[in-house]
């Protein structure tokens, strides 16, 4: 009987001990950003950028607003696949439309187009369950090339 509790007692302080690693210990780093995540932080940015680009250039509305819902579907269906929420809220560009709506066109075809060659280059990489999602983000990305002429 003294024994069993003996090996009882034993037991009972070796679980702190062994219990500190499930409650907070630091088994390494933490892990990293998923490879699409900045695929998805650029189609928020795209999306801004024509939002903000309709509103400062109304006559040019029609042509930009279907991309910039584009840019916010694949937003959030890369959002979905890595795990993560998207923000609330309307998407803030960085920087301010410029007055010249040609000028606004130029811009938004330079950011369209790095967008394309980032979304191939994510595509390359991705592994074949992601493939198809970013081929197809790369493609609508080259067709609003051709829409923003």
């Amino acid at each position: 009987m003294l024994r069993a509790g003996g090996v009882l007692a034993l037991g009972a302080a070796a679980v702190p001990l062994t219990g500190c690693d499930f409650l907070g210990g630091d088994d390494g780093p933490p892990p990293a950003p998923d490879p699409l995540r900045p695929l998805l932080d650029e189609a928020l940015a795209l999306a801004a950028g024509h939002r903000d680009a309709a509103a400062a250039h109304p006559d040019l509305a029609a042509r930009l607003t279907p991309i910039a819902d584009a840019h916010q579907a694949h937003a959030a269906e890369l959002a979905r696949i890595i795990g993560v929420s998207l923000p609330s809220g309307t998407p803030v560009a960085t920087g301010a439309p410029t007055t010249d709506p040609d000028a606004a066109l130029s811009d938004l075809r330079g950011r369209e187009r790095a967008g394309r060659d980032a979304a191939v280059a994510a595509c390359a990489a991705a592994p074949a369950e992601r493939a198809a999602l970013v081929g197809s983000i790369a493609a609508a990305r080259a067709t609003h090339l051709e829409a923003l002429k």
